[in-house]
């Protein structure tokens, strides 16, 4: 009896492995998630100057893939992370572009230097002509999830996209600036331009005189202004990046990359179609304080909304937004005032790495679940950011990125039946073939047990009991 009990619970277990969806039961076995961790090239940083350097043809997995979270931090040559009050990571962003092969481009190489038939651009979705990066980030890196939910993924690699004759790379821009010693470190995060003494951009031409800061006064070897007499070593640091993938197949569906920002001067007209060529976005916007006000805190919020014409339809799958110091939360409505997704700063209380006191060091996402957002091709969205107004604020950003999906995946009774793959038909049939040997031992199992209690009953009547 103990045997077909045993028995019973093998069917069992057997029938409810057959009884998951498809996308679960085989999505581990034919899309094995990998890992790699990879490093930038290196920068050296003092007390108070500023790193603001584009690398190409940096690693990154090989192959046809779907990329399923791309997380960064900044470290030492030790390998321990570097708290934001030390070295504050303005930005990171990873951006994909294709080189004839043959041409050969350094990390430190500049492919605009190169004849322009050679270099393409392989820019994400849209929508702002300027912001062209599939992943991204800044201070709130630590905390913030990257995840795209299954079965979806970030394709790269397809050589159906490749152009003829090309080989598709990465290049990765970092934006750290040492703030060891600096007499005002949220001055200098904000890139303020008297702080850094600059009244030139980066190419010598002269800054607007109520240019008074933004990424035209930190560039790259600038320097802010530290304590008198402040003395602190030169250190060596890197961006050290983790990106998870699968192999891309049938099984993964691939997700698009949109960039919504606050400063996009998008206006609808009767010509106007929503393209890429027809948004101006700025990327960055000051903030004026309220203190001349008397307004309360909870009154003393900067709030600005846009208004943009979708040029694509399709499924909301993630959503995260980018702010600075200040900011308050982000949310995506529908013209009708639906919340379709909102990003909520994370601000640090202490003083290690990912818990840094006053600076954003992550943001809430939003996953819907997949079907419950679609977004209509031509449909109206308003863009939302918020900013805290109780002090001054320069250089501050209100991006907002979402990852959308053409399609559903299939539904769950069609993933029972349908096997896509010889392997999984292979799989299935040795499972039913088991669930029928196991059948027939526990029939058999049954007689046995029923003859043998009728063989002793029968002994017990001939000896009289």
């Amino acid at each position: 009896m103990a045997s077909y009990n045993q028995g019973c619970l093998i069917l069992v277990g057997i029938l409810v492995t057959l009884s998951l969806p498809y996308s679960h039961a085989f999505w581990r076995n034919e899309n094995k998630i990998q890992t790699a961790v990879f490093l930038s090239p290196k920068f050296v940083l003092g007390p108070g100057s500023v790193e603001n350097r584009f690398y190409y043809n940096v690693d990154f997995p090989k192959g046809h893939i779907a990329v399923k979270s791309f997380d960064a931090e900044v470290i030492d040559e030790a390998g321990n992370p570097i708290p934001l009050h030390e070295t504050y990571l303005h930005h990171w962003v990873v951006v994909r572009y294709y080189v004839r092969k043959g041409v050969e481009i350094s990390e430190f190489d500049d492919p605009r230097k190169f004849n322009e038939s050679d270099y393409i651009s392989g820019r994400n979705s849209g929508i702002c002509q300027n912001l062209g990066q599939f992943f991204g980030l800044g201070s709130e890196t630590r905390k913030t999830s990257t995840h795209v939910p299954n079965p979806y993924g970030i394709e790269a690699g397809n050589p159906a996209e490749i152009p003829s004759g090309f080989e598709e790379q990465w290049m990765l821009n970092v934006h750290a600036i040492d703030t060891r010693g600096a007499e005002d470190k949220l001055g200098c995060t904000e890139c303020r331009c008297d702080l850094y003494n600059i009244t030139v951009d980066e190419y010598g031409r002269p800054l607007r005189p109520d240019y008074k800061g933004g990424l035209l006064c930190c560039y790259d070897h600038t320097q802010c202004k530290v304590k008198h007499g402040f003395e602190a070593v030169r250190r060596a640091l890197y961006l050290r990046y983790t990106v998870t993938w699968v192999d891309m197949d049938t099984s993964v569906l691939p997700v698009k990359i949109y960039i919504f920002d606050i400063t996009d001067s998008w206006k609808r007209s009767r010509s106007s179609t929503g393209i890429i060529a027809e948004h101006e976005c700025k990327v960055e916007y000051d903030i004026g304080s309220c203190d001349a006000t008397g307004m309360g805190d909870d009154g003393c919020i900067d709030t600005r909304r846009i208004s943009l014409d979708m040029p694509f339809g399709g499924y909301l799958i993630y959503g995260v937004a980018h702010q600075h110091s200040g900011g308050t939360g982000s949310a995506l409505y529908r013209e009708d005032g639906q919340l379709m997704c909102s990003s909520l700063p994370t601000y640090g209380e202490g003083e290690e790495p990912g818990n840094e006191a006053g600076y954003i060091v992550g943001m809430t996402t939003c996953y819907p679940k997949p079907g419950t957002v679609e977004i209509s091709k031509g449909e109206t969205l308003i863009l939302e950011s918020n900013y805290s107004r109780i002090r001054h604020h320069t250089g501050v950003m209100g991006l907002f990125y979402i990852l959308v999906a053409d399609e559903l995946p299939k539904p769950m009774h069609a993933l029972h039946t349908v096997v896509q793959t010889q392997d999984s038909i292979m799989v299935v049939t040795i499972l039913w073939a088991a669930v029928a040997l196991i059948g027939v031992v526990a029939v058999i199992a049954v007689a046995v047990h029923y003859r043998l209690k009728r063989e002793g009953e029968d002994g017990y009547e001939a000896i009289g009991m």
